[in-house]
């Protein structure tokens, strides 16, 4: 019977155990979740300012918070068309980051602006991020290699998800993905279409190296 009544003891105490272990493991779930899950609906719920620029490579919308660029955008469509979010508050295009913004491009455009001074922000892995900051070190008339991109960020056998994510860059221009090309020379992809992806790089090539054409 002592034996017994010893194993139960030692049972319950095993399910005590278990429940204070389970209770704990919740907590800690949910603690991280929720802290993730507020980053995202943070980030969602922002309140965001658009603005659109007539460009020489057709209307650019620039998207940003109060406190940084979201994205720089080549846009097919006319700007009645943006899609309006009920869950974001959508400000006048007035916000003096975009009015920034649309100053620097259009001095870039006129051939008057090497580099943008502008507080930047893309949601993204690190290495995304590693990318993309590796891209703004590019110079103005200057081209590299997809290749070369990957070795500049210390790992030479990334190259293809180099590519996707100089694909995925959302700030058009002022991180210059445009300035990456394929190893034999070729334009490669571009996602904002190559005939704009070659005007840019014409026109950055005529302004740092005279009137000359890269491809």
């Amino acid at each position: 019977m002592a034996f017994i009544a010893f194993s139960i003891n030692l049972l319950s105490l095993f399910i005590v155990f278990m429940l204070i272990y389970i209770s704990g493991s919740k907590k800690l779930y949910f603690s991280q979740s929720n802290k993730h899950s507020s980053k995202f609906f943070n980030i969602f719920l922002m309140p965001m300012h658009f603005s659109f620029l007539h460009s020489p490579v057709g209307i650019i919308e620039i998207k940003a918070t109060d406190e940084s660029i979201t994205a720089v955008l080549f846009r097919r469509t006319s700007p009645d068309s943006l899609p309006v979010n009920d869950n974001q508050e959508i400000k006048e295009s007035s916000h003096p980051l975009l009015i920034l913004c649309e100053k620097q491009l259009t001095e870039y455009f006129a051939g008057k602006r090497r580099q943008f001074d502008l507080p930047m922000r893309q949601e993204g892995s690190i290495f995304q991020q590693k990318v993309w900051s590796a891209l703004t070190e590019i110079p103005f008339g200057r081209t590299i290699s997809y290749l070369e991109l990957s070795k500049r960020i210390g790992n030479v056998k990334a190259i293809r998800a180099v590519g996707t994510t100089n694909g995925n860059n959302a700030i058009s221009i002022i991180v210059p993905c445009h300035r990456v090309i394929g190893s034999d020379g070729s334009l490669t992809g571009y996602s904002g279409e190559l005939w704009r992806k070659k005007w840019l790089l014409d026109h950055e090539g005529k302004y740092a190296n005279g009137v000359q054409t890269l491809f």
